[in-house]
């Protein structure tokens, strides 16, 4: 064998390695409805065994890539392989291996939650037991009523259950928390990090930042159908944050005389009466800014000192602006 076919070879095996090692690789994918693209040259690679969260406002081209993931959609351009395998031609290979939790239950009303469970594990080889599944998502108390009767949070643990009951290796989770109190909510997290360290990969979208940061092992921040940042939790709030002074005060203060303080470096208003000042300087800028606000006579509520939360990154990437 020649050198340069040797070369070849060697690379062909070492790109073929790399694909063994993700769960989901996402290259170029673009897709359009009518005129409107709603999703533009996208590309990331989602890590075997890892969380990976998927943050965008509203219209941002999550759903639209997440169920062209689970092989409901079909790219216009570019590719998605999952677990190696193209979702929509081989179906019928990947679906016993990913479990979905949708954001939209889509549970019959008239089941019990038991009769549900026990309807989803029908259709795989080796499911979990629905009655232990019951028990882990805190719903063993609610395993004989009708779906119409679950309240909101329970319908969730509900459609948890369902995404674990066939033993995935891959799970979609659609805004998981959503209408959980703080007691489920905790539990779902622990389920999460429990799958997390039996090797199971998690594709998360969620609205809920905090979630995303204490979840996930990367986060991709897409808006417009494009990929604007990726990376640890730590490596977004550390690296790409300046020094960061949060307070609040009453809404309506000149964002323009706080960024003209000397020692800041931009100044918003992040939400109504929140604000945000960047800077290189924390000590100064704190003298500076209780200097201005006393000769303004205006009262702080709260301050808070340190490096940005991802949440205050991703309303500087994104926009603090509501999107339908």
């Amino acid at each position: 064998m020649s050198a340069n076919a040797q070369t070849t070879t060697q690379n062909t095996q070492l790109a073929a390695q790399g694909q063994e090692n993700e769960a989901i690789v996402v290259a170029n994918f673009s897709k359009s409805y009518g005129p409107n693209r709603v999703v533009d040259a996208l590309e990331f690679t989602v890590h075997k065994g890892e969380v990976f969260a998927l943050l965008g406002p509203n219209g941002a081209g999550k759903t639209t890539t997440v169920e062209t993931m689970e092989g409901y959609r079909a790219p216009d351009h570019g590719t998605i392989r999952v677990l190696g395998l193209d979702p929509i031609k081989q179906a019928h290979i990947l679906k016993p291996q990913i479990g979905v939790m949708l954001q939209q239950d889509g549970l019959y009303p008239a089941l019990t939650a038991r009769e549900v469970l026990h309807l989803f594990a029908g259709y795989y080889a080796q499911p979990q037991n629905p009655d232990s599944l019951l028990e882990r998502v805190g719903l063993a108390s609610a395993a004989k009523t009708r779906c119409r009767r679950l309240s909101g949070g329970q319908k969730r643990r509900l459609a948890l259950a369902v995404a674990l009951v066939g033993n995935p290796s891959l799970i979609f989770m659609d805004e998981p928390t959503a209408g959980m109190d703080p007691q489920a909510r905790l539990t779902t997290w622990e389920i999460v990090r429990d799958l997390k360290n039996s090797g199971v990969t998690i594709l998360l979208t969620t609205h809920l930042i905090d979630e995303a940061e204490r979840l996930a092992d990367r986060v991709a921040i897409i808006d417009h159908g494009r990929l604007i940042t990726l990376d640890t939790p730590g490596n977004l709030t550390g690296t790409q944050n300046a020094n960061i002074v949060h307070f609040v005060a009453p809404e309506g203060l000149d964002s323009t005389q706080l960024a003209a303080l000397p020692s800041a470096q931009k100044a918003t208003e992040q939400r109504p009466g929140t604000y945000v000042i960047e800077t290189d300087n924390i000590q100064a800028l704190l003298v500076e800014l209780t200097t201005w606000l006393q000769n303004q006579h205006i009262t702080l509520s709260e301050l808070r000192v340190g490096h940005g939360s991802l949440e205050d990154l991703f309303l500087r990437l994104t926009g603090s602006e509501v999107r339908d």
